[in-house]
Protein backbone atom coordinates (compact mmCIF):
# COMPACT_ATOMS: atom_id res chain seq x y z
CA UNK A 1 0.00 0.00 0.00
CA UNK A 2 1.68 3.42 -1.08
CA UNK A 3 1.31 6.43 1.00
CA UNK A 4 0.52 9.50 -0.64
CA UNK A 5 1.02 11.95 1.91
CA UNK A 6 4.91 11.67 1.84
CA UNK A 7 4.90 11.39 5.58
CA UNK A 8 5.89 8.73 8.29
CA UNK A 9 2.52 6.61 8.18
CA UNK A 10 1.18 8.46 11.30
CA UNK A 11 -0.90 11.17 9.28
CA UNK A 12 -4.06 10.38 10.52
CA UNK A 13 -3.36 11.30 13.74
CA UNK A 14 -2.65 14.86 13.41
CA UNK A 15 -3.31 16.86 16.96
CA UNK A 16 -2.14 20.50 17.44
CA UNK A 17 0.50 19.92 20.16
CA UNK A 18 1.84 23.34 20.34
CA UNK A 19 3.28 24.02 23.87
CA UNK A 20 4.17 27.24 25.49
CA UNK A 21 7.83 27.89 26.37
CA UNK A 22 9.36 26.57 29.03
CA UNK A 23 10.44 28.86 31.92
CA UNK A 24 13.97 29.77 33.10
CA UNK A 25 13.17 29.80 36.70
CA UNK A 26 10.37 30.97 39.10
CA UNK A 27 7.77 32.57 39.39
CA UNK A 28 6.15 29.32 37.26
CA UNK A 29 2.52 28.61 36.05
CA UNK A 30 -0.14 26.31 37.89
CA UNK A 31 -1.72 23.71 36.18
CA UNK A 32 -5.73 24.16 35.24
CA UNK A 33 -6.44 20.58 36.52
CA UNK A 34 -4.41 19.81 39.74
CA UNK A 35 -2.82 23.67 40.77
CA UNK A 36 0.62 21.97 40.83
CA UNK A 37 3.40 24.00 39.40
CA UNK A 38 4.53 23.84 35.46
CA UNK A 39 7.27 24.07 34.04
CA UNK A 40 5.95 27.45 31.99
CA UNK A 41 6.43 30.63 32.94
CA UNK A 42 3.51 32.62 35.04
CA UNK A 43 3.92 35.05 32.73
CA UNK A 44 2.16 32.85 29.58
CA UNK A 45 -1.61 33.33 28.79
CA UNK A 46 -2.88 29.80 27.93
CA UNK A 47 -4.01 26.39 28.92
CA UNK A 48 -0.64 25.17 31.24
CA UNK A 49 -0.41 21.30 32.33
CA UNK A 50 2.26 20.08 35.26
CA UNK A 51 4.13 17.05 33.68
CA UNK A 52 2.06 14.52 35.62
CA UNK A 53 -1.47 16.08 34.14
CA UNK A 54 0.17 16.57 30.39
CA UNK A 55 1.13 13.05 30.34
CA UNK A 56 -2.18 11.79 31.74
CA UNK A 57 -3.87 13.89 29.20
CA UNK A 58 -1.81 12.50 26.22
CA UNK A 59 -2.72 9.40 27.07
CA UNK A 60 -6.60 9.85 27.25
CA UNK A 61 -5.98 11.82 23.90
CA UNK A 62 -3.68 9.07 21.96
CA UNK A 63 -5.26 7.83 18.65
CA UNK A 64 -5.84 4.38 19.36
CA UNK A 65 -5.45 3.10 15.67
Amino acid sequence: MSDDSGGSGNDYCLIDATRPPKADGPPYADCVLCREPTEYPESYKGITLCPVCEWQEAQRTACSG
